[in-house]
């Protein structure tokens, strides 16, 4: 029978109980010990019985449904790294969700980057398991105010991080991540013959890209809400109380952040960073999952978590996951034509050449003024 026809998948929906029916029991301890033993520096075995239901319940769910579910650097470490099948940073998200074979994608992130799978592919069912898990930054730009800056800056490409709706990306030149973003940049700013580029929503990855290369910046005031609440004086505070540590930091933090810490890159050059380095003690500053997610393949390694939740990261649980998977619920949609529009976006950022190891961020280097758009 194919799998996608309706009296299947009926079928299969009848046979799979409510997620508080699940219970824990010799068979799921059976197929599940081998991924406690990769979580368990950070899953208590108290917590263990509560999440290995529905982590078998899941594993088992994705082979009938023919799916793969994209787990995201901020998914806690239950999810990351136990029903995660591609994780990484939301560049590598974007490049898998283009190749994968699966018929249905799972979204352990947020709402952009489901729009973002959808978009490059666009015949397979993409799912969220959480309808409200937005994005601060992603809210603070519409496409009507990307349309406002085209009309006021005719002459500039506009470069928008993949932190954004669809929408927003089908009214740019080209989208980045905060991997790529200095190579973006730069590439567009030779394709367009320009001093100038227009780097948006977020003001601090502008900043901080700035002060990497000689291309002038022009930026939105946009930010993370979890990023932007890290200051010099958290840096300072905890340098005094592990003067071993080694502070690792995101470019969505503030410039100043950036400077006081001894490193800063991508959720991916983060975790590189620490699996080519092995500290003793590292303090990653950004989202509190990734500190997890990262120890769990760094056991020699002791970490230390300054917490920033995000709210809409959190969202995300294997709850919402399973009950997605069983009902085939919480689809997303593109409008076609926004689609094809973000998708060209997307395309001239991939098809970029492959920087291979996520780079680093250059803290040396002076922090530059970066204007914003009047619009």
């Amino acid at each position: 029978m194919d799998r996608h026809d309706p009296t299947r998948m009926q079928a299969l929906d009848n046979a799979w109980p409510e997620a508080d029916a699940l219970v824990y029991d010799a068979g799921v301890k059976a197929r599940t010990d081998h991924l406690y033993e990769k979580v368990k520096s950070v899953v208590t075995p108290m917590e263990w019985p509560l999440h290995a239901p529905l982590i078998d319940a899941i594993n088992r769910l994705k082979v009938e449904r023919d799916a793969v579910i994209l787990a995201h650097n901020y998914m806690t470490a239950d999810i990351f790294h136990t029903v995660g099948d591609i994780m990484g940073d939301s560049l590598k998200l974007a490049q898998e969700a283009a190749k994968t074979e699966a018929s249905v994608i799972v979204q352990a992130g947020v709402h952009f980057m489901a729009e973002t799978a959808k978009i490059l592919s666009p015949e397979k069912t993409v799912l969220i398991p959480d309808e409200r898990a937005g994005c601060s930054l992603a809210a603070s730009i519409s496409g009507a105010n990307v349309r406002a800056i085209r009309e006021a800056y005719p002459d500039y490409p506009i470069v928008t991080y993949v932190n954004t709706s669809a929408e927003v990306k089908a009214y740019s030149d080209i989208c980045c991540t905060s991997s790529n973003a200095v190579q973006v940049v730069e590439a567009i700013a030779a394709e367009w013959n320009t001093d100038t580029v227009i780097l948006i929503p977020d003001e601090y990855l502008a900043k901080n890209v700035a002060s990497q290369t000689g291309i002038r910046i022009l930026t939105w005031k946009g930010s993370c809400e979890v990023h932007e609440q890290f200051t010099v004086d958290d840096i300072e505070a905890l340098r005094a109380a592990h003067p071993d540590a080694m502070i690792i930091t995101h470019p969505e933090c503030p410039p100043d952040v950036l400077k006081a810490a001894d490193f800063a890159g991508s959720t991916g050059a983060m975790a590189a960073y620490v699996k080519d380095h092995q500290p003793h003690t590292a303090i990653l500053i950004t989202e509190c999952s990734m500190s997890d997610n990262v120890a769990v393949e760094n056991p020699g390694v002791n970490f230390v978590k300054p917490c920033n939740l995000c709210p809409h990261m959190k969202r995300i649980t294997l709850k919402g996951i399973y009950e997605a998977l069983r009902d085939m619920k919480h689809e997303v949609h593109v409008d076609p034509v926004i689609a094809a529009r973000a998708k060209a976006s997307v395309d001239a950022m991939l098809a970029l050449p492959s920087l291979g190891k996520p780079p680093a961020f250059d803290t040396s280097k002076p922090v530059v003024s970066v204007p914003y758009v009047s619009v």
